[in-house]
């Protein structure tokens, strides 16, 4: 499934970190849902630690962030609690999540392929409609990116 501009973002109902179901329509207004392959690993941290700084900034423009992977709540925990993380991680175990919104898939990395998350931000409206998708995100700059979407 490939999710554009203008799609309806699939709803779904999936555990966070702390076991509790967490679902898109409980966020009311705009939300960053971004897709990471692994907890503490060096390019998912920087992403994390992106929206982390940048946190009152996306609030201010009414963005409410939200992070899926497929590791499970405690290893999420962890990553929350080790890098001082202000939003929710969705534990996709069983891929759901994932599959929803076409990010689960073929990966190649070192001349071995194998399955896995591709990493992807979502930026939905306040109507769970799709303003943007992005493929190729710099893990160091995600706020930039979306700052840079929002002003065209």
């Amino acid at each position: 499934m490939n999710l554009g501009k203008g799609d309806k973002a699939p709803m779904f109902e999936a555990k966070d970190q702390d076991g509790n179901l967490i679902s898109l329509s409980q966020f009311s207004g705009k939300k960053i849902l971004y897709f990471y392959p692994k907890d503490d690993t060096p390019g998912c941290t920087a992403n994390a630690c992106d929206f982390r700084d940048n946190f009152a900034e996306l609030k201010d423009l009414g963005f409410d962030v939200i992070g899926v992977s497929s590791q499970d709540e405690k290893s999420h925990t962890k990553f929350i609690a080790k890098y001082n993380l202000p939003f929710p991680l969705i534990a996709d175990t069983d891929l759901k999540v994932h599959h929803a919104y076409g990010v689960w898939g073929k990966k190649k990395f070192m001349g071995r392929e194998y399955d896995g998350t591709h990493r992807t931000t979502f930026l939905i409206d306040e109507d769970n409609n799709i303003i943007d998708v992005i493929t190729k995100v710099k893990t160091k700059a995600a706020t930039d990116q979306i700052k840079a979407l929002l002003s065209k």
